[in-house]
C-alpha cells in the first residue's frame, strides 16, 4: 500500500472521531478549531505571496481571522437582530478597509507593490478566513450544544466531499482518460471528476438513512441528492482553485502539516466552497 495512503488513513482515524466530538459538541471549542484553522490556512496562502516576494499585511490578517467564528457564533445565539448584526457587519468591514490602507500608507512604498499587497491580504483573510467559518452557521443555526442535528447537518457536505474526492482519485486511476485541466493539475482527470461527482450524489441517500433519520431530521431524498451534486461539482472546482495559487506559487503542497495531506488549504480547498454552498442551500431548500 501507498506510504502516503497509509498516513492518510492514519490521521484519519484518530481525526475523524475527534472532529465528530467536537462537532456535536459545538460552541466554543468548535469555535477555536474552526478560528485556528482559519489561521494556519491563511499563513499558508501568505507563504505562497512571499515565495513571490510580495508581502501582505500578516499580523493584521491574521488577527482578523481569529474573529471570524467567534463573532459568527457570537451573532447566532444573541439577542440582536439579524439587521443589526448585518449593520454591524458592513461598518466592521468598511473600517478594518480603512486601516489596511492606512497601513499600507505606512508600510509599504510604492516600490513595495502595496496594491498587491493589500489585495492578498484581502484574499487571504476572506479565502482562508471567512469561507470556513460558515460551518459555524451549519452547526449553530437553530442548533445549541450536544446536538445530534447539528453534528449531521455539518457532516453532510464533509462526507459527500471527502467521498466525492477519494472516488475522483481512484476513479481517475481505474478509468484514466483525457486531463481535466492538464496545466492545472496533471493527475486529475475527467473520469474522475465524473465518479466524484456519481459517488458523491449515491451516498447522500446513505447519509439519511445512516445520519440525518437518526438524529430526527427527515429529508426527502431529492433534495439531499441535488445538494450533493452541487457540492460535488463546487468542491472540485474548489480543488482545482487551490492547485492554481498553488501551481503559481511553484509547491506541491501548501505546507506538511497535515501528514498524508500536506497542509491546511490541501485539506479544506474543497470546503471552501461547499461550506457556503451548504448554507445557502439548506436554507433554499428549507433543510434548516
Amino acid at each position: 500500500m501507498d506510504s502516503n495512503l497509509i498516513k492518510r488513513i492514519a490521521f484519519a482515524v484518530v481525526a475523524i472521531p475527534l472532529a465528530i466530538v467536537i462537532v456535536w459538541y459545538g460552541g466554543w471549542p468548535l469555535v477555536g478549531v474552526v478560528a485556528l484553522a482559519g489561521v494556519l490556512g491563511t499563513r499558508e496562502l501568505f507563504d505562497f505571496a512571499r515565495r513571490q516576494r510580495i508581502e501582505p499585511a500578516v499580523e493584521i490578517g491574521l488577527l482578523t481571522v481569529l474573529v471570524f467564528a467567534p463573532v459568527g457564533y457570537v451573532a447566532l445565539t444573541s439577542i440582536f437582530s439579524t439587521w443589526w448584526v448585518l449593520i454591524a457587519g458592513f461598518y466592521s468591514g468598511a473600517i478594518w478597509l480603512m486601516g489596511l490602507l492606512a497601513w499600507a500608507l505606512w508600510r509599504r512604498p510604492p516600490g513595495e507593490k502595496p496594491l498587491t499587497a493589500v489585495s492578498v491580504t484581502m484574499f487571504g483573510v476572506i479565502y482562508a478566513g471567512l469561507l470556513p467559518a460558515f460551518l459555524i452557521v451549519i452547526r449553530h443555526n437553530g442548533y445549541g450544544l450536544r446536538s445530534y442535528a447539528g453534528t449531521a447537518l455539518v457532516f453532510f457536505p464533509l462526507v459527500v466531499t471527502w467521498v466525492c474526492d477519494t472516488a475522483a482519485m481512484f476513479g481517475g486511476k481505474l478509468f484514466k482518460g483525457p486531463k481535466l485541466s492538464p496545466v492545472i493539475s496533471p493527475g486529475k482527470t475527467r473520469s474522475g471528476a465524473i465518479s466524484g461527482v456519481v459517488l458523491g450524489i449515491a451516498i447522500a441517500p446513505l447519509f439519511g438513512i445512516w445520519a440525518f433519520k437518526p438524529a430526527g431530521l427527515t429529508i426527502p431524498i431529492w433534495k439531499l441528492m441535488v445538494c450533493a451534486a452541487i457540492w460535488s461539482t463546487a468542491g472540485q472546482i474548489g480543488d482545482l482553485a487551490e492547485s492554481l495559487l498553488k501551481r503559481e506559487a511553484g509547491v506541491k503542497d501548501s505546507s506538511a502539516l497535515i501528514p498524508g495531506h500536506g497542509g491546511v488549504l490541501d485539506r479544506f480547498d474543497s470546503l471552501y466552497f461547499v461550506l457556503p454552498l451548504a448554507v445557502a442551500l439548506y436554507y433554499l431548500l428549507g433543510i434548516q
